[in-house]
């Protein structure tokens, strides 16, 4: 006998990415460019913190919002940083930012709300909403460049809208914005009652510009949630150390949201976290040096081979061309690819139905596969004409 389950959580599918992904192991010789995973190595003082906190046996419960000393180290970051002050009991540390996302939705939103997404935009974003049985409001960015504007924030806006959900720099896009369009937005926002969400994991992977945070306008410190972490800047994917930052009236609840989630965020993994904020804070320096050399040499070979493209990433690592002008859906391009030129790419409608007609091409991996795999994106394109 089988048993009803939660409705929303029925409906949940296997994501786009993961599609191309699990089909990989079935093919020989694939060159992956898929994943949006740094391919650096912790760096080596905050993997001995880690081993060090093991050995000195930090391996209890934390207090519910993270170590207290890792709290101070992160609010000092985020002063120094990127300008946006918050208090100790305004952070909170989660199981990576997925969690921290999770947890802030869940301490916001509530059935029948409204939440604006501006899209493409990463794929475990949508089932979070519905799954607290919201509705996402997509806002198509394909016509404007791939970024936010505020016309098209004030043309979404209803009297459900609960938050809007913002990605910069941005995954699957690469797309991020600089402060004056920041500051446009942010006179926007100040015009209604509606939480800002901030997902920034990507802030340390910015290119040519300073990032600016939302979190850095007083004006709209009451309602912005900004998230963060760590697993992009330094490459600690598999640690799970991400942050919840906002004001405290939020703050409170969501700390419990967490706490009856999963009590606290790895603990070993807060000491290294220690570590990667003071002395290791320079580590993504480093990372994007590469990642600039590696995405100038995907965007003109992309170029050269016929493929399309708004602008010039300036963040995180991935690129999204458009494709529809090769006379083929997305998806079927994608996995003509895997299957016949043995190259794993994404598929724009893994990002909302927005994205279809695009690709993703991460270039989280070293030259000499991404010179591979775009000879082989070369071929089929050739022979398609």
């Amino acid at each position: 006998m089988q048993l009803p389950l939660n409705k929303f959580a029925s409906q949940l599918q296997v994501s786009g990415i993961r599609a191309i992904s699990n089909r990989i192991p079935e093919i020989d010789d694939v060159i992956n460019l898929t994943v949006g995973q740094p391919d650096f190595p912790v760096p080596t003082r905050v993997k001995n913190a880690m081993k060090d906190a093991i050995d000195h046996n930090f391996t209890s419960y934390s207090h519910n919002a993270g170590l207290l000393e890792l709290r101070k180290v992160i609010k000092s970051y985020y002063e120094n940083r990127f300008n946006a002050h918050f208090d100790t009991n305004e952070i909170l540390v989660t199981n990576g930012a997925s969690e921290a996302l999770d947890t802030a939705l869940r301490g916001i939103i509530e059935p029948g709300d409204e939440v604006l997404i501006p899209s493409p935009v990463y794929a475990g974003y949508v089932p979070l909403i519905e799954l607290l049985g919201a509705t996402p409001v997509y806002i198509d960015t394909t016509q404007t460049g791939l970024k936010i504007t505020p016309e098209l924030v004030k043309s979404h806006i209803t009297s459900k809208t609960k938050a809007i959900l913002l990605n910069y720099p941005n995954n699957p896009t690469g797309i991020t914005l600089n402060k004056q369009e920041v500051d446009d937005l942010v006179n926007v926002f100040e015009q209604y009652p509606i939480f800002i969400v901030s997902d920034e994991i990507y802030a340390e992977n910015t290119f040519n510009q300073i990032h600016t945070s939302f979190a850095s306008y007083d004006s709209i410190k009451d309602r912005c949630i900004l998230l963060g972490g760590l697993s992009k800047s330094h490459s600690m994917t598999g640690l799970r150390i991400g942050f919840l930052l906002g004001p405290a009236y939020v703050m409170k609840q969501l700390t419990f949201v967490h706490a009856y989630n999963c009590i606290c965020a790895n603990v070993p993994s807060q000491y290294a976290a220690i570590e990667a904020l003071t002395h290791s804070i320079d580590s993504p320096k480093e990372m994007n040096k590469a990642y600039i050399e590696r995405r100038d040499y995907v965007y003109d070979r992309l170029i050269n081979i016929g493929f399309e493209l708004d602008e010039k990433p300036q963040g995180a690592f991935y690129i999204f061309p458009k494709i529809s002008h090769f006379g083929m859906d997305d998806y079927d391009f994608c996995m003509k690819a895997l299957e016949t030129y043995h190259v794993a790419i994404v598929p724009g409608s893994a990002f909302t139905h927005i994205g279809k007609g695009y690709i993703r091409i991460s270039y989280a991996y070293n030259l000499e596969a991404l010179e591979e795999g775009l000879n082989r994106l070369e071929r089929m394109v050739k022979d398609l004409f």
